[in-house]
């Protein structure tokens, strides 16, 4: 689904539109361009007969393509992703969807308004037995490979919760001129939910970690959008240092409740702060390596940026770029919504997160004149290291008319969130620039 389609569409909207792409859409159908019949993979299949109530589709290969399904004829149901409410689809394939800011105003992210950031295609759920669901751990630099159940983990190895944030690498990217290829996340490619399993570490040192070792990378069982089964979608990783972390875990569960579909179940590893691509999603395997891990998505310009400050439109070569480790410190406005209306003499509560990746946020400022002054908000510590810190303030307006509040960040190394977009960067990675929200008062 492009950016400028809303996921708040009916099937009458979507298929009225471009009947086609609401069958890619919705059901991940492909039209033959001869026939005109509607080819459906497994997954697709399975989607079309939940929607419809049915346990099979006998003639589904005979289906013309573009074709709503009569039984839903006469529904106005909003195009939903399972599991999410609310989200903003930026895209069917692979799903990549972001939770507006107004919808991120709890403590804790509940499952159904955490964004989906994926790079392939999610295993089918018939097919994931947490059961008999295996991680292997393994590499040049693992003494001892092994390999274990969800339930040998939870056996053998103590349990750790932490609130952990997670943000895409790209969130803020719509706002770079010129555009960057990619998702055009705007505010909501991050969360910060409650993660339970048990620490990285104490699985990989029960696995025998080598002096040569430096890095780790992981492989998930979703699948490269191409369909090649040679094709890994994404396979990033991390320095050990990080990987050693008290709160990098392989985590089962995700705010006391299984991980949910789209965002990994029923296994995952989390390094929060860092960009969410190092926390690979439906976690099979682990491998220590002896180098830099050398995976999908780990080489330049992939969540990479320059190492200096380079003009807009400017091409890099990929020797100049760095990896992306720890994120910026950024801030959110979560209450009021955007575009509220205030009777003039009445005070408004303003309240949002802030965070700074591995660091903690020192300060949090608020203005209502473009920048021009500053007022500090109560911050409260984070519940543990690498979670966001919520903050709150009330805001006096003097007058009638239009104004924008905006919020700042500064991290615990005297690092402050710039006004403006920062510095461009091919992949449109890291902005961190003040968010902002309209109000009106009247």
């Amino acid at each position: 689904m492009s950016k400028k389609e809303t996921p708040n569409k009916g099937l009458h909207a979507l298929y009225a539109e471009d009947p086609e792409k609401a069958d890619r859409v919705l059901w991940g159908r492909q039209v033959d361009p001869e026939s005109r019949r509607g080819f459906l993979r497994k997954s697709g299949l399975a989607a079309m007969g939940a929607a419809l109530g049915a346990s099979a589709i006998p003639f589904a290969d005979k289906m013309p393509g573009g074709l709503i399904p009569a039984a839903l004829a006469d529904s106005h149901q909003p195009f939903m992703l399972e599991g999410k409410d609310g989200l903003t689809v930026l895209n069917d394939r692979p799903i990549n969807a972001e939770t507006p800011a107004h919808l991120l105003d709890d403590d804790i992210t509940p499952g159904n308004r955490m964004f989906v950031r994926n790079n392939g295609i999610p295993p089918a759920i018939k097919d994931i037995d947490p059961e008999t669901w295996e991680l292997r751990i393994e590499g040049e630099s693992c003494a001892n490979p092994m390999t274990f159940t969800i339930g040998e983990l939870k056996q053998r190895f103590k349990h750790y919760t932490y609130q952990l944030q997670i943000e895409c690498g790209g969130n803020g990217r719509s706002e770079y001129v010129p555009s960057a290829s990619g998702n055009q996340w705007t505010t909501g490619a991050v969360a910060c939910p409650t993660f339970t399993g048990v620490r990285l570490r104490d699985v990989l040192e029960a696995c025998g970690i080598k002096d040569d070792a430096v890095y780790i990378g992981y492989y998930g069982a979703d699948s490269h959008v191409s369909g090649d089964p040679n094709r890994d979608p994404i396979s990033r990783g991390v320095p050990m240092r990080k990987a050693l972390e008290d709160e990098s875990l392989i985590a089962w569960a995700m705010n006391e409740e299984p991980i949910p579909y789209l965002n990994g179940y029923p296994l995952r590893v989390v390094c929060g702060g860092w960009p969410g691509s190092v926390s690979g999603k439906w976690l099979q395997r682990i491998v220590i390596r002896n180098q830099k891990h050398d995976g999908t998505k780990m080489g330049a310009p992939s969540y990479s940026v320059p190492k200096h400050p380079v003009a807009p439109g400017t091409d890099v070569p990929k020797s100049d770029f760095v990896t992306i480790e720890s994120m910026p410190v950024k801030s959110l406005i979560t209450y009021p919504q955007s575009g509220l209306t205030q009777p003039m003499g009445e005070k408004l509560v303003v309240r949002g997160h802030a965070w700074a990746g591995d660091l903690a946020v020192s300060k949090v400022e608020v203005s209502i004149d473009f920048g021009a002054t500053w007022h500090e908000v109560d911050l409260k510590d984070p519940p543990n290291r690498l979670a966001w810190q919520r903050w709150s303030t009330v805001v006096e307006f003097p007058e009638i008319g239009y104004y924008e509040i905006w919020a700042k960040a500064t991290d615990s190394e005297g690092r402050a969130q710039p006004m403006v977009v920062p510095g461009w960067n091919p992949k449109g990675y890291l902005n961190n620039a003040c968010h902002r929200i309209a109000v009106q008062i009247a």
